[in-house]
């Protein structure tokens, strides 16, 4: 119980440490993704973006989650793991990735956002909220997938599942 108050209390202080940031000093949210040169850290702010970006930030930390998560069961790049099947026009394992729209971020302060939380995930930092979650959906959706795996959270709009 302990850890589960603490983690949530430190999504809840970066939450709002990024927010004063962006509002206060927008130049120093660079400072947070000073990796953008690579392209895994930049392959994993795409997916929170494109995924999450409107989701609260323990939704955006979550859906990063699955993507490391991924990365460690699959032993694969980021970059591989987001755009695993993109080839095929709906059909990859992250809906942006094989849409069709341009995977350029125009809210500057979402992608900076999505830079940090994606710099946090890759380098440890955080707790993983996702429960171990290899999978998510949107809340809308009921894929029949889902009823192969364990629900292990649902954050925001988002269910998460893990193999049994």
């Amino acid at each position: 119980m302990y850890l589960k108050t603490l983690s949530i209390l430190t999504v809840t202080f970066l939450s709002l440490l990024f927010l004063i940031m962006a509002t206060f000093m927008p130049g120093s949210t660079t400072i947070v993704a000073s990796k953008t040169d690579d392209p895994d850290l930049k392959c994993l702010a795409q997916a929170v973006y494109f995924e999450a970006r409107g989701e609260p930030f323990s939704g955006q930390i979550a859906v990063a989650q699955v993507v490391h998560n991924r990365v460690q069961v699959k032993a694969k790049s980021y970059c591989a793991v987001v755009f695993e099947g993109s080839s095929r026009r709906n059909a990859c394992q992250f809906s942006f990735a094989c849409d069709g729209k341009s995977d350029t971020a125009m809210d500057k302060s979402a992608w900076q956002r999505a830079l940090m939380v994606a710099g946090l995930v890759m380098d440890g930092n955080l707790r993983d909220l996702s429960g171990e979650a290899t999978f998510y959906h949107a809340t809308y959706v009921s894929p029949s997938w889902s009823k192969k795996f364990k629900q292990t959270t649902s954050i925001g709009n988002h269910i998460f599942y893990r193999k049994m």
